[in-house]
């Protein structure tokens, strides 16, 4: 089974309005690990401590999941909802604090972003410790086009009298913001619509890119990536991966020399398409 990528047509700043049928929660059929088809596919990422694994399991109805990523010791996690009509499968990426690549956690989560190209990625970030988890947040937004920022555990941000403009905060990153409590199960309904308007097209992002303003780089870019381009025809934003050249990162060079980047892409998007023998809640 493969992945079905959709285009965005149009945008648009509104969610459908309340009346909309797949505006509530109710809507929601948590599908455990029952993905014998998808729409879309989800990747959930975040730094550890940061909730994500509770938002993973509010969406499918999964407390714990076993398997490997193909080659590596790192566990992964899958599962699938129903919302509005459209079945998601979901993939909970390790917690890590970067995408850079310095750990085998960050190396699955910045291969499955990059190469798997999932519909949407769900950033899930901790209110109370915004300032850190923005610097993940900001490397996604590098890679992909198409993300929901999860403002999670606002319940303890409230709790430590901590504000958060969640309005400021989607018109600074050019994506959805969600303010959530997922151990309440607080703010699901509308995580579920954003994600949903991404992943339909209903809502195009725009996302915030730090531009480096150096000639030299510029410069640099300009002759790299059309060579990339070329020797990897497909390959999803070798932008990024030029940046990553550039910033003398070993791994994507070692990849780019034995020819192993045009394989991550074919790998990762084939890894998209399997399945585990996951444990349902009960």
């Amino acid at each position: 089974m493969t992945t079905t990528t959709h285009t965005p047509t149009q945008s648009s700043s509104n969610s459908p309005c309340a009346g909309c049928p797949a505006h509530h929660s109710s809507n929601l059929l948590r599908l455990g690990v029952d993905m014998t088809d998808w729409d879309y596919v989800i990747a959930l990422a975040g730094n550890p401590n940061t909730g994500k694994s509770t938002v993973f399991n509010a969406l499918t109805g999964l407390r714990q999941h076993t398997g490997n990523w193909p080659g590596k010791t790192v566990t992964r996690a899958e599962g699938g909802y129903e919302f509005g009509g459209q079945r998601y499968k979901v993939v909970d990426l390790p917690g890590t604090y970067s995408l850079l690549a310095t750990s085998v956690d960050e190396e699955v989560a910045r291969d499955f972003i990059l190469f798997g190209q999932p519909d949407v990625t769900v950033i899930v970030v901790d209110a109370t410790r915004l300032e850190r988890n923005l610097n993940l947040a900001l490397q996604v937004l590098e890679i992909t086009d198409r993300a929901v920022l999860c403002l999670n555990l606002m319940d303890e941000a409230r709790r430590h009298k901590l504000a958060v403009d969640d309005r400021r905060l989607a018109r600074d990153l050019g994506i959805p913001v969600v303010p959530t409590a997922a151990r309440q199960r607080q703010g699901l309904d509308a995580l579920l619509q954003a994600v949903a308007d991404v992943a339909t097209g209903r809502f195009v992002c725009k996302p915030h890119r730090i531009r480096s303003q150096s000639p030299v780089i510029r410069r640099a870019l300009d002759r790299l990536v059309p060579r990339i381009e070329a020797a990897f025809p497909g390959l999803p934003n070798a932008r990024w991966v030029a940046l990553r050249l550039l910033d003398g990162d070993e791994r994507i060079a070692a990849a780019l020399r034995n020819g192993e980047l045009g394989e991550l892409s074919q790998n990762t998007i084939a890894t998209a398409s399997l399945t585990l023998d996951p444990t349902p809640a009960s």
